[in-house]
């Protein structure tokens, strides 16, 4: 095949739109032999990436691979993840770190950028090698899954970013406040469930302190998944003041509550928890109004067993690749708080930029590498966790009617994912 000649789409603002691809790239006009793909009443958006994605390998394939997470990724709409440190061997390493994305070369789905840890280990008493990591081309840092509670070392972990232009992504979660066993949002649930709470204080204090550290230091801060609005305030103040600090919502956040935690399924927990109506809210105010800059998705896929067992002792983390764009289409676009603009803005452009990654998050212009996706606005459908390309089943969205937008992904120019052909 010479490549695709897609007809009749419409950009994010509505603009009739036509793009072709020969060679991996977006080009003036068909090339001999192209598929011709009718995209009519389709948007061609650019490819969506995500800031904060588990892929589990090394160390954890029964749960999901690089090529399981990025098949996901490209079902989702994404060309592009950065993937999370937590695995094993942990990412604190330039050899480490330079295998993870061999891996995601050799799936061939989606992008794979690795993301060092701050602490070797992730023990949180030694920094990694994040000025030699970074001058290798790794892009950001976190411990996610564990909050670096040293302030000293946060405060040098900073420091360098500064000095290397990288990003620290913080685990917000005092872990004297919120230990082990807190599995349930304090503020509305944990009490009539038995289960010990996770207050909101222990994410937006952790907030507080590492956004004063990064103004101390100049360095950049990144707030992933945030989900309460006292953290949501501490953001505000600190882009106030001119600190370099950025944050992230999940779209698990966004769409789903803590009441769901009544039925004590395993599959709605997660770590920081499910909160309640007033910081949903919050949430999608800061999201709409730029306060919160992306959606990341927080993909943390774990196999049957990690789920199995009583709520308080199962592992916490929720599938999201998949299901992420149906999330804030039903969250922020169908009830009018952004349009599909912004919604490029927060899952597209911002995350492209932040992390300063070539050829995503662009324009859609002739020239530009072809990562883009084709997505139908009106597309509705009941979720099936077992069409899910992820090798687990742990999906939160099961049995949701929910928007189904993705039609055809294009990373690279080459056909990732298709409803309608074979790619």
């Amino acid at each position: 095949m010479s490549g695709y000649s897609i007809k009749g789409a419409r950009s994010a603002s509505g603009t009739p739109l036509d793009l072709h691809i020969a060679d991996g790239r977006l080009v003036a006009g068909p090339a001999l032999g192209a598929k011709i793909i009718e995209a009519d009443g389709l948007l061609a958006l650019p490819g969506l990436v995500d800031m904060h994605t588990h892929l589990r390998e090394p160390g954890f394939e029964e749960s999901e691979t690089v090529a399981s997470g990025t098949a996901c990724a490209a079902r989702g709409g994404f060309t592009a993840v950065f993937a999370m440190a937590n695995t094993d061997p942990v990412t604190d390493s330039v050899e480490r770190a330079a295998h993870i994305a061999e891996l995601g070369r050799a799936a061939g789905n989606a992008e794979v950028f690795p993301i060092g840890s701050i602490t070797i280990g992730l023990a949180g008493d030694r920094l990694s090698p994040i000025a030699e990591m970074a001058a290798s081309g790794v892009r950001m840092f976190s411990d996610d899954g564990k909050c670096v509670m040293n302030s000293a070392l946060m405060r040098e972990a900073l420091r360098l970013s500064s000095e290397a232009n990288v990003i620290i992504a913080q685990h917000s979660q005092d872990h004297v406040l919120a230990g082990p066993q807190a599995a349930a949002d304090e503020r509305t649930v944990a009490a009539d469930l038995g289960i010990t709470g996770w207050p909101w204080a222990a994410e937006s204090t952790i907030i507080a302190r590492d956004v004063q550290l990064a103004e101390l230091t100049g360095g950049r801060l990144h707030a992933c998944h945030i989900t309460t609005a006292e953290s949501v305030e501490v953001v505000r103040w600190a882009k106030a003041r001119g600190v370099k600090v950025t944050a992230e919502a999940t779209p698990h956040h966004l769409l789903l509550d803590s009441e769901l935690l009544r039925g004590l399924d395993t599959a709605f927990k997660v770590n920081p928890p499910l909160r309640g109506a007033e910081d949903i809210e919050a949430l999608r105010s800061a999201l709409a109004d730029g306060t919160i800059d992306v959606v990341g998705t927080d993909h943390a896929p774990h196999d049957p067993k990690a789920k199995q067992g009583d709520f308080a002792h199962a592992k916490p983390g929720m599938l999201g690749l998949e299901q992420a764009l149906a999330s804030v289409i039903e969250t922020m676009i169908n009830t009018g708080r952004m349009d599909w603009t912004d919604l490029v803005r927060v899952m597209s452009v911002t995350p492209a930029r932040l992390t300063g990654v070539p050829d995503q998050g662009g324009m859609l212009r002739i020239g530009e590498v072809a990562n883009l996706v084709l997505v139908d606005p009106t597309r509705r459908a009941v979720v099936d966790r077992e069409t899910s390309r992820s090798a687990s089943r742990n999906n939160p969205y099961h049995g949701l009617d929910l928007p189904d937008p993705i039609e055809m992904t294009f990373y690279s120019g080459h056909l990732s994912y298709s409803r309608r052909i074979s790619a």
